[in-house]
């Protein structure tokens, strides 16, 4: 198994703003006179994307008449590192918020966040997360200040139609650079402009992908050097990875005469099948079907070349500083209902099978143990992407 480093120290650069003070006092109005708790929880998606819209609400409803006792406020909206300090200054942060991977370890410095750790021991689910996945969500000291939603990784995403092609087993996807390097040779030899291996460079999209080439191999982009972090990129691993593009952009041809590469390129490239190989994660799949007309069939995703480590991201919720012990409390229970729950995954899958949108991607996951093997008899129920 592949090391996933879950950039936790480049969540230092995201969020700026003013440290405040944990408080898990509450007020006379986390609950009223019937004892009733009202949550604020944002991450509904826009009413533009109607089917997951009526689908957030419609577990809101449900998870109301089962818990009589809370309502959920439900907002709009993600994490914005612009307007989170003065959102939570001015005590207009939801209860409960989104958060992308990078996000934690820096609102945990800043006290920005409840320690939940006293809370969870009533929510055993959240014993069975991947010790590497809570991590994200924990101090040094251990203690938790959130949960997951879903996480990826990055990994080989390849053209079965051109391995074929090629002569090269579409079961087989490369297991080290130096395969990587031979395999995109053979399909940029097949012509018509096809390339074998694509990569990005513009719009900030190049320092993302060369992370990944730094951690497959066993580098690091950046160290701590005594609670301040440096550039560690400038070495021996780096070269490598530059000189072995450069070698198949300019020595093979085998990346083609097009670069400045940006985000939509390379999957509307892997669209049209006239692209190889490139680095993505499970997500991108789905992209390249919908928007530029794939089809899921053609498509591998094969573990990160050398795998010495890779690139990990995902998604989650914490929970206001100044959230009182029933709003933590009922929190958690809308959490473990949806988000961080085994139990909802054959009920999400068969939705998401009914509104045809993938069921069975290649994405990690967050649980271990009986959640796992829920979460997989799901995922084999109603797939419809070939799993294997």
């Amino acid at each position: 198994m592949t090391r996933t480093r879950l950039r936790r120290a480049l969540g230092v650069l995201l969020v700026a703003g003013v440290a405040l003070s944990t408080t898990g006092c509450g007020s006379d109005e986390d609950q009223s006179a019937d004892g009733t708790v009202t949550i604020t929880v944002n991450g509904l998606p826009p009413a533009t994307e109607a089917a997951n819209h009526q689908r957030f609400l419609d577990n809101v409803a449900e998870f109301e008449r089962q818990h009589p006792d809370i309502r959920i406020d439900a907002r709009e909206g993600k994490m914005d590192p612009q307007t989170f300090a003065a959102k939570l200054a001015g005590g207009q942060l939801e209860d409960v918020f989104y958060v992308y991977f990078t996000d934690p370890a820096n609102l945990i410095a800043k006290r920005q966040v409840a320690d939940i750790s006293a809370y969870v021991r009533d929510f055993p689910v959240v014993d069975q997360i991947r010790p590497e996945v809570r991590r994200v969500f924990s101090d040094d000291a251990g203690k938790l200040y959130g949960l997951p939603y879903k996480n990826y990784s990055m990994g080989l995403l390849y053209s079965r139609p051109l391995f074929t092609r090629a002569g090269l087993d579409p079961d087989k996807p490369p297991a080290t650079w130096a395969e990587v390097r031979t395999a995109a040779q053979r399909i940029a030899a097949l012509g018509g402009g096809t390339v074998g291996f694509g990569e990005y460079s513009k719009s900030n999209t190049g320092g993302w992908h060369f992370t990944t080439h730094m951690y497959s191999r066993g580098g690091e982009v950046a160290v701590n050097e005594g609670g301040t972090w440096k550039a560690a990129f400038n070495n021996d691993t780096g070269r490598q990875v530059l000189t072995q593009l450069k070698e198949m952009r300019w020595t093979d041809d085998s990346m083609g005469a097009r670069q400045s590469l940006e985000w939509a390129d390379l999957l509307q490239l892997m669209g049209a099948g006239k692209l190889g190989m490139y680095l993505a994660t499970a997500d991108n799949i789905p992209t390249i079907v919908n928007q530029y007309k794939g089809d899921f069939a053609d498509y591998g995703l094969g573990p990160v070349p050398d795998g010495r480590g890779t690139l990990g991201g995902g998604e989650g919720y914490m929970f206001n500083a100044k959230a009182s012990p029933e709003k933590i409390r009922a929190g958690l229970k809308w959490l473990t209902f949806w988000f961080t729950s085994a139990d909802r995954f054959e009920a999400e899958n068969k939705w998401a099978a009914e509104n045809k949108l993938p069921v069975g991607l290649p994405e990690p996951q967050i649980f271990t143990g009986p959640a796992a093997q829920t979460q997989a008899a799901a995922d084999k129920t109603y797939a419809n992407v070939p799993q294997q």
